[in-house]
């Protein structure tokens, strides 16, 4: 599917973009459009991927109709990756999250639209179900406008479908960077709550799944991945274990509870109870169809799904052990 085919990855410097472009690579595309507004990322992305001559960098802001405009012209496929996705820096500046998640989304289906793009995935969060915080709010708006699309698309043939994740483990922003260098550091490690849940999966892991749905999508259907979740009190000592079994030095902090910050939830949940009760399944993730496909023969392949609620305190939990090779494999500290 995308050998040959030009693509635009907005937020292409990314944890997560920028590892849709690596995967991307090896299928030959004709041209990777890597689309962000930090020129420095950029630059260091330049330099890891100077052997490719099929990758162009656009400096740019989704908020921008005029240079999204520009940025799709002539791409087959789309990955809507670019996003504030910080839960306080939403929080304290509300309507700059409107204008990256909601505005920018706009923009770059309206672009799609303009330029008959052929497939459209957008890059969702589990904090889009049950929202209680501005950044939440503002993903759950852009999975909305992103799905309503293939409504009003009149006669282009662009097929607009949505990515659901957990946390990305070491992500930019994520809490496996910050423990470490709070670890490596000496201070405290701060641990907002000891029942604090989340779901996990690897970056690689998210990058597959957005590719999959590229794939397979045909009418507006929203991904998610099956994944495990872990308690952070968990992930934290295991940490902490890790770090002293492999210094000699070993750490003199303590893990610290400070409490939830502005907008956060104990627990996570990936899919509502209305979505439960029309979503299907394979074995790798659930499929979310948009209500107008409730029950459609195009599912066949698909199995109805069995779960009746879908949070990270009521799913398979990771062990220390599970987390652990986890990190590894994915070196995911730099100790």
């Amino acid at each position: 599917m995308f050998k040959g085919k030009t693509i635009l990855v907005t937020g292409g410097t990314g944890s997560i973009g920028s590892e849709i472009v690596r995967q991307l690579l090896k299928y030959e595309p004709k041209a990777i459009r890597i689309f962000s507004r930090g020129e420095e990322k950029q630059f260091y992305m330049q330099q890891e991927l100077s052997t490719y001559s099929n990758v162009r960098f656009l400096i740019g802001d989704v908020r921008d109709y005029q240079r999204v405009e520009y940025a799709c012209r002539d791409v087959d496929i789309i990955f809507h990756a670019a996003a504030m996705k910080h839960v306080p820096a939403s929080e304290y500046n509300p309507m700059e999250a409107v204008k990256t998640n909601v505005v920018g989304t706009q923009n770059v289906i309206d672009a799609a639209i303009r330029n008959d793009v052929k497939k459209f995935v957008g890059i969702s969060t589990d904090k889009v179900v049950s929202p209680t915080n501005t950044m939440g709010a503002t993903k759950l708006l852009s999975e909305k406008l992103i799905i309503a699309a293939n409504q009003y698309k009149g006669k282009t043939k662009t097929v607009f479908s949505c990515v659901r994740f957990g946390n990305v483990m070491g992500s930019s922003g994520s809490v496996i960077p910050l423990f470490c260098k709070q670890l490596e550091s000496g201070k405290d490690i701060t641990l907002t709550d000891e029942n604090m849940t989340r779901f996990m999966m690897s970056i690689p892991q998210a990058a597959k799944l957005v590719l999959s749905a590229a794939i397979n999508s045909k009418f507006g259907e929203t991904y998610v991945l099956k994944m495990p979740s872990i308690k952070i009190s968990v992930l934290a000592k295991t940490l902490l274990d890790h770090y002293n079994e492999t210094h000699e030095s070993k750490y003199q902090g303590e893990i610290k509870v400070v409490g939830l910050r502005p907008g956060e939830k104990l627990y996570e949940e990936l899919m509502s109870p209305d979505e439960i009760s029309r979503s299907y399944e394979n074995d790798k993730m659930y499929i979310i169809p948009p209500n107008h496909h409730a029950v459609d023969a195009r599912y066949e392949e698909y199995e109805k799904i069995k779960i009746t609620t879908y949070s990270s305190d009521d799913t398979k939990m990771m062990t220390e052990e599970g987390f652990l090779n986890t990190v590894k494999e994915n070196n995911l500290v730099g100790w």
